[in-house]
């Protein structure tokens, strides 16, 4: 039976000595500023209400509350016993008598000092273990999102593979026998499953820009024609989906607009497909561009059969057997759009319309142009 040596048991506990010094005990620059600032505002306050009453038995409370903020606000236990040490010293220093002067013969002294260590240790725990377990809680829906993301990425890639596959084998296995028209239908279904495997691809090289640590996307914002964003998109779009027709409005002024060029094509190319393959008799579909309230308004409109309330609220729309393009889940075409939109600092909504149909509209910053 293997057991544990005397070494390993010593390595295992310098090892977890190690990871609490550097989790808990660590220099932080954004923590020292905020410990100063409360530290500092502490003292400018007591020193205000000494002016207004000369008695000092606030003086202590408030910098007990000083210490609990340092400890909430700043992570591990560094600051929080600093901060306590610091205004022991500063009470002692500053409000007691002999004022400006250090004073260690009074009485209750070190009972202070010890009452406000502990104070700080227990809010230090507390807040660590409150960040604790907001970061596993962040952590596994962060995972439950990738699950999420591989199951409708293994769906919605598998069915036109294996349409490719049974399209390719027929056309090589019968080529003597069936007729050219035959063929070239098989072969422009493959080409249109190939098409949109492309662009699902697309959809998963934009997610693996996403920053592992903080779950947002890493963009580069330049100022933009937003017209010309419009116009690209439009004419991929067109390319793909000859119909419906898509009917452009812009102002007649250039709204420039500070975006990711690149990033925000796919958004609109998204919603567009989205619109084309999930509404169901949609006869045309609209692309608006308007300022409304110092920000550039993108909206895709259709006259289709709208969407649910609950894919509304989930700001998903998984593919419909019945639709004309049942077998392609767009999920990920949406999630794509809600994060690009988000690392833009913009908002994005899904709505019906009324009449029939949905409306998707997204937001994004007017650049310093527009005020030219």
């Amino acid at each position: 039976m293997w057991t544990k040596t005397p070494q390993l048991c010593c390595y295992s506990y310098v090892n977890r000595i190690r990871s609490f010094l550097k989790n808990n005990i660590s220099f932080s620059k954004k923590d020292s500023l905020v410990t100063l600032s409360i530290l500092a505002l502490t003292f400018f306050i007591c020193f205000a209400l000494k002016l207004i009453d000369h008695g000092d038995n606030y003086v202590s409370m408030i910098f007990v509350l000083a210490v609990f903020l340092v400890s909430r606000f700043t992570d591990g236990y560094l600051y929080g016993v600093v901060s306590s040490v610091l205004a022991v010293l500063g009470v002692n220093y500053a409000f007691t008598y002999p004022y400006f002067a250090f004073n260690f013969t009074l009485e209750g002294y070190p009972l202070t000092i010890i009452s406000m260590l502990v104070v700080s240790i227990i809010t230090c725990t507390l807040t660590s273990q409150v960040k604790w377990q907001e970061k596993m809680k962040l952590e596994n829906e962060r995972e439950k999102m990738r699950a999420n993301l591989l199951r409708s990425v293994s769906h919605d890639l598998r069915t036109p593979l294996t349409s490719i596959l049974g399209a390719t084998s027929t056309v090589a296995e019968n080529i003597d026998t069936m007729s050219a028209q035959d063929q070239l239908k098989l072969l422009k279904g493959a080409q249109e499953d190939t098409q949109w495997l492309i662009r699902m691809v697309e959809n998963l090289l934009t997610v693996t820009r996403m920053d592992d640590n903080k779950g947002t996307l890493k963009i580069v914002k330049v100022e933009q024609p937003a017209e010309e964003v419009i116009t690209v998109s439009v004419t991929k779009f067109r390319k793909l989906f000859p119909y419906p027709p898509v009917d452009i409005r812009i102002p007649a002024d250039p709204v420039f607009v500070s975006m990711d060029p690149l990033l925000i094509e796919q958004v609109l190319l998204n919603l567009l497909e989205n619109a084309a393959i999930h509404s169901r008799d949609a006869t045309w579909i609209s692309l608006d561009l308007e300022v409304r309230n110092g920000k550039a308004v993108f909206s895709v409109i259709d006259n289709g059969i709208g969407i649910k309330a609950d894919q509304i609220a989930k700001r998903t729309i998984p593919g419909d057997s019945s639709s004309k393009e049942g077998k392609r889940g767009f999920g990920i075409g949406l999630t794509v759009c809600q994060t690009i939109i988000a690392a833009h600092e913009g908002k994005m909504s899904l709505r019906d319309r009324e009449g029939g149909g949905t409306i998707a509209s997204f937001t994004l910053d007017l650049g310093d142009e527009n005020e030219q």
